[in-house]
């Protein structure tokens, strides 16, 4: 049970990670959220 636990949060944060760099890399002029700019 711990196994499956460990694995949902770990592609989560890797989910998250792609995702945040995938925008960041599109949206290079737009300084909405947390982009320290």
């Amino acid at each position: 049970m711990q196994e499956i636990l460990v694995y949902i949060s770990l592609l989560f944060a890797v989910g998250f990670l792609v995702k945040k760099y995938f925008f960041k890399s599109k949206k290079k002029g737009n300084c909405s959220s947390d982009c320290s700019c």
